[in-house]
């Protein structure tokens, strides 16, 4: 069972599964297709799950795909990142607002985005692994990068001494550029 909250984005929600603890650890489920349906009213049918290791300062995105958008149930399973969504809908009341979340191996939150919006994040820890499940394959000709640090976005990045990026994420585009 997850509680679900709402963002200051139409349809990205912050969702917090179950947990049983005690004194041995703890249990949850990180995917129920049947409770996330429940709890989100979505019927999303997921096809891929990926799993990333970045270092403190590495800043993955923002990323999206302009054919085969790709839906993402995101979470951290260990360290902590600060994820971001940016609505690039033209069509939608909330275009070019963001939104951002700290996820952790610790408070289990996950993140989902809708496809069609821009997705990143900020490894805030030593390391963190971060996994997601996807609605539709990865299309590398079908991916762009929107500017992580746009002035017109404005996104309150986490402070970090060094930020890591590579070449795509450097080369991003402003949002103005998607139009």
């Amino acid at each position: 069972m997850y509680t679900v909250t709402p963002t200051a984005i139409a349809d990205v929600l912050i969702l917090e599964p179950q947990i049983f603890g005690d004194s041995r650890g703890f249990f949850l489920e990180s995917f129920n297709a049947r409770d996330f349906v429940r709890a989100t009213g979505l019927d999303v049918n997921f096809v891929q799950d990926n799993h990333s290791r970045s270092k403190k300062g590495v800043l993955r995105g923002l990323h999206f795909q302009v054919e085969h958008p790709q839906g993402k149930l995101v979470r951290v399973t260990e360290g902590e990142v600060f994820d971001v969504v940016v609505d690039i809908r033209s069509s939608s009341p909330t275009y070019g607002q963001w939104v951002g979340e700290t996820l952790t191996g610790v408070n289990h939150k996950q993140m989902w985005v809708p496809p069609g919006l821009a997705h990143g994040f900020l490894v805030l820890s030593e390391t963190a692994d971060f996994l997601y499940k996807t609605t539709d394959y990865y299309h590398p000709e079908s991916e762009r990068t929107l500017l992580w640090s746009d002035p017109a976005i404005g996104i309150e990045w986490p402070a970090i001494a060094s930020l890591t990026l590579a070449a795509k994420d450097q080369a991003g585009l402003a949002l103005a550029a998607l139009l």
